[in-house]
């Protein structure tokens, strides 16, 4: 199995009550930037145990390996926490997981005003040749227009002005995405601040950020499907970040 085949296991075993794919973490130097989770393995065994298994169903969707780095795109039905969609992102060092952070995000039942899920589309990962310069296009689009919110720039990134859009709030197309940056003061609007992380494999590309949702500090997973050196759709995950006092852990969401 591939690590991001492993890290789809985990999630997987949710649904299926199996407990070997934990196997594949390091207990002596597990990390968690789940901020809701004590540090450790046995906080997460804990959590895993009080999850209904025969009321759970676990859809991984998309998964991308990057080096040490594998993610999972996951969509959750678990109880009592109903309907969900996040991304699962697991570090390793010889062999194991040792740290691991994640973002999660209630599903609306309705779809956008395009139609569209906050999950359907292409699953495949193709064009790994082009794994480098995709991500080097997604890190200049996140700069430049979602945290330089640079409208003007959306010819360098879009093909025609197309982009399929996942985001409940959006619409396909440049000037759904011209108008969330124009309207600061909308409270459903997503505000990009900062770019930690860029993680990618062949023609998709994750971005890990933090901004304002609906004014609230939060975590900014933003997933991108490339196409001929355009980006050409976008997932996304919102998280709202605890106040400080409110963390289980000292690791920081980031």
């Amino acid at each position: 199995m591939r690590l991001k085949d492993k890290t789809q296991a985990i999630s997987k075993s949710i649904e299926t009550g199996a407990r070997h794919p934990i196997a594949y973490i390091d207990s002596r130097r597990y990390v968690q930037h789940n901020l809701s989770l004590e540090d450790g393995l046995g906080p997460l065994l804990e959590y895993f145990d009080q999850l209904p298994a025969s009321q759970s169903k676990v859809n991984p969707l998309r998964a991308l390996e990057d080096g040490d780095i594998s993610l999972a795109h996951i969509e959750y039905h678990i109880e009592p926490y109903g309907h969900v969609v996040g991304f699962e992102i697991h570090r390793w060092e010889d062999g194991r997981i040792v740290e691991h952070w994640d973002n999660l995000q209630a599903m609306p039942e309705v779809v956008n005003a395009s139609g569209h899920t906050m999950v359907d589309g292409p699953v495949e990962v193709v064009d790994l040749d082009r794994a480098l310069p995709n991500k080097l296009l997604v890190e200049d689009f996140v700069r430049t227009v979602l945290i330089g919110s640079d409208a003007s720039a959306l010819t360098k990134f879009l093909h025609d002005d197309s982009l399929i859009e996942h985001n409940p709030h959006g619409s396909d197309g440049g000037d759904s995405l011209r108008a969330v940056l124009r309207a600061a003061s909308d409270t459903a609007c997503v505000r990009h601040q900062r770019l930690h992380r860029v993680i990618g494999e062949g023609n998709f590309c994750l971005t890990l950020g933090e901004g304002l949702v609906e004014g609230q500090h939060s975590a900014i997973f933003d997933l991108f499907r490339v196409a001929e050196a355009k980006i050409v759709e976008h997932w996304d995950v919102t998280e709202p970040i605890p106040a400080r006092s409110d963390w289980k852990n000292d690791n920081g969401k980031f």
